[in-house]
Order: C-alpha cells, then sequence, then structure tokens
C-alpha cells in the first residue's frame, strides 16, 4: 500500500546465505556464530571495548543495570525523549526515574545542566541515549558524571557507527546497550549487544544472560563439558546464530549503509530547509558523525499532526512518532517530573521515512506530499 515506507531492510545475497549456513551447521543457539559477531562488533567500536550479543536492547540495559548493581533505594537520571525501554528496565529493578530534559528545539539530546539539576543523594547512575543517531554533549556528561561520581549507561539503540568528535559512541560509558530491531542500522528482528570496556562487568553479565550457568550448551553439546555449575541467579537473555550470522553480515555493511542515509537527509536538508511548516533538529550539528538512525522533523504549532499523518498516508508515505511523552502513558502519569521541552518535542515531532536503499526519488515523493499538506494550511 505504500509507495514509500517507513524502513525497509537493507538484505542480500549474503544475509540469506549466512541464515543457511547456520541452518546447515545443526546448531541454533548461541556458539561461534554469536562469538565471531561479538568481536567483530568490538573491534568496529575500538577503544578496548568488549561486547556481549543478547536478545534485545532492553535485556542488554536490564542486565547493565543489575550488573552495575541498581536497584532498590536508587535513582537513576534518564532520557525524557525515547522509547519507555529506558524508563521500564530502571523500575524493574526497584530503582526511580528522574527524567531530564532535552538541550533545545535544535538540539534533542540531553541538556546536561538538567541532568545535574536533578541528582540527589540516592542519584546512582545517568542513562543517555544518542537520539536519532546524533551524539550527545560527551565532554560535558562524562566530566559531570565524574565530578559527583556517578555510573554511566549508553544506550546506544540509535547510533552504531556515530560517533563523537572521532571517538564510537558506546565507548563513553561505564556500560552501553546496542539495539538490532528490525528498524535499526543493524537489522535483524531482534537482538542487542552490551558493550563495556571492564571485563569484570562483561563476566557478570555473560553469568546473567544465561541463567548463571558456568558453561555453554554449546560445550556441552561438543563434549568439552559433561555437567555445569549455576553461580548466581540469571535469566535467558541470549541471543540466536541466526541472529549473530545476520548482525555479522549488517555490521560489515553499516559503514556504507549509513552513507546512504546520509546522502538521503542531505537531499531532504535541500528539500525541506524552505519549508516554514516544520523545522529540523540538529541540523548544524558539530558534535561528531551522526549515523542517521531516523528523520526527525518538528512540525509548527499550526499542523494538525494526525491530518497530515493522514495525508500522508493518502499519498502512499508512511511516517511514524518518535516518541510519546513518557508522562502520557499511563504506567507513568503523575510518576515522573515534567520535562517541557521534551513535551513539546513530542507532541509535534514526526518521523519521514528513511533507510539505505531508498532513493532521491522516492525523498521526493515524501517531500511533495508533506508540502501538498503544509501548503494548505
Amino acid at each position: 500500500m505504500w509507495r514509500v515506507q517507513l524502513h525497509k531492510i537493507n538484505y542480500d545475497e549474503r544475509e540469506y546465505q549466512a541464515v543457511k549456513d547456520v541452518l546447515d551447521s545443526g546448531w541454533l543457539a548461541i556458539s561461534e556464530k554469536t562469538h565471531t559477531f561479538e568481536t567483530a562488533f568490538s573491534e568496529f567500536l575500538g577503544h578496548d571495548a568488549k561486547s556481549l550479543a543478547v536478545s534485545n536492547c532492553t535485556s542488554a540495559l536490564h542486565l547493565a543495570l543489575l550488573a552495575l548493581g541498581i536497584g532498590n533505594g536508587d535513582e537513576v537520571i534518564t532520557p525524557s525523549l525515547t522509547f519507555i525501554a529506558d524508563q521500564n528496565v530502571v523500575n524493574m529493578t526497584g530503582a526511580q526515574n528522574a527524567l531530564a530534559d532535552i538541550t533545545s528545539m535544535e538540539d534533542w539530546s540531553m541538556n546536561p545542566d538538567d541532568i545535574e539539576s536533578r541528582i540527589t543523594s540516592k542519584t546512582k547512575a545517568v542513562m543517555i541515549v544518542h537520539y536519532a543517531g546524533f551524539a550527545c554533549d560527551m565532554d560535558r556528561i562524562t566530566c559531570l558524571c565524574k565530578k559527583r561520581n556517578l555510573l554511566l549507561i549508553e544506550d546506544c539503540a540509535h547510533s552504531p557507527g556515530a560517533d563523537f568528535k572521532g571517538r564510537s559512541l558506546g565507548t563513553f560509558g561505564d556500560i552501553a546497550a546496542f539495539s538490532f530491531y528490525a528498524n535499526k542500522n543493524i537489522a535483524i528482528g531482534e537482538g542487542g549487544m552490551i558493550v563495556t570496556r571492564n571485563a569484570e562487568l562483561l563476566e557478570k553479565c555473560r553469568l546473567l544472560r544465561s541463567h548463571g550457568m558456568s558453561v555453554p550448551s554449546f560445550d556441552r553439546y561438543k563434549g568439552r563439558a559433561a555437567t555445569y555449575d549455576v553461580e548466581s541467579a540469571g535469566f535467558n537473555y541470549r541471543i540466536n546464530e541466526i541472529g549473530s550470522a545476520l548482525g555479522f553480515v549488517q555490521l560489515q555493511k553499516l559503514n556504507e549503509a549509513n552513507e546512504q542515509r546520509k546522502k538521503i537527509v542531505e537531499h531532504y536538508y535541500s528539500r525541506l530547509d524552505g519549508n516554514s511548516s516544520i523545522s529540523i533538529p540538529f541540523r548544524h550539528f558539530t558534535r561528531g558523525k551522526p549515523n542517521y538512525h531516523i528523520m526527525p522533523v518538528l512540525l509548527s504549532e499550526k499542523i494538525d499532526r494526525m491530518a497530515l499523518i493522514e495525508s500522508m498516508k493518502q499519498a502512499g508515505v508512511q511516517t511514524s512518532i518518535h516518541y510519546p511523552a513518557i508522562q502520557s502513558f499511563s504506567a507513568y502519569k503523575d510518576k515522573v517530573n515534567p520535562t517541557p521541552k521534551a513535551e513539546y518535542v513530542c507532541e509535534h515531532e514526526l518521523t519521514l521515512p528513511l533507510y539505505p536503499t531508498m532513493t532521491i526519488e522516492d525523498a521526493d515523493v515524501v517531500c511533495d506530499a508533506l508540502a501538498a499538506y503544509t501548503r494548505r494550511v
């Protein structure tokens, strides 16, 4: 039904062959493909990164919090403009959230000054998100966390391949979490990665990932071990071999795919800069190299967002919203602090289609559909 859909997976024969290789091996659970993917991901990030593949980014965040010892009585400062997983995982540990607002209508990253204003005697960690693949101000945030003796967790769901002043996002904090969900820059359907430079934290997460067992199932399958110990309580947050095989191929294609995203975004800029009914965040971003995960725009107050979404749907263009305000959800209504700038963005943001195989002609269809509506209001 779509002339231009919101996202398309960037697959070719390499992904199909990777899946076939796993099926032909006769072993689907975590083993060599996963180890290969983890090693390649660590090398891709550099800066002594150590990686552990898991079932999804939410489980990565959950394990990160547990490995850092966050629980009852603690507070974690979390983003106000993000997917709800950040808030959910903190609450599932027994800790409490404090939301930090974005910086401005041009810069939707967490505001370091607002982060600092939320610190209390109970604050144990700061969780940041690099929204849309644009780096937060890591100089100020890492300095703040060091000064106030706070743990730093990077939610890198949007940001594989992006950097801050040349250094890969995900290598600044005590621990980071990446997403490989179906619409991400590395897309395998479900999957995630824990990244840390701390070997002790990595081993804590490794035990938590697989029931606290001392010996992986694959070693028993291969006859390298007959039994195992359970060294701690744990979960089944393991990735599978098909996901890891797909992730490895997607990682090899990531830099080129991100460059293709950049070309489309730059064309969007050239077409949309003159439209007074919208503004574009991060338009003059200088903190590093983005990976252009999504294409968000901010609608003026005169635009009825739902009417625009329907108008673009009728033109065959799929859009989305990233994200509803956390304060609007039943589970968190009246339980989190106001963040007026982020709440305004949540009411007026619209996400336009963006993916590596998108063409300039596709982007023109999107821009034409957007302009056709905004000219009428």
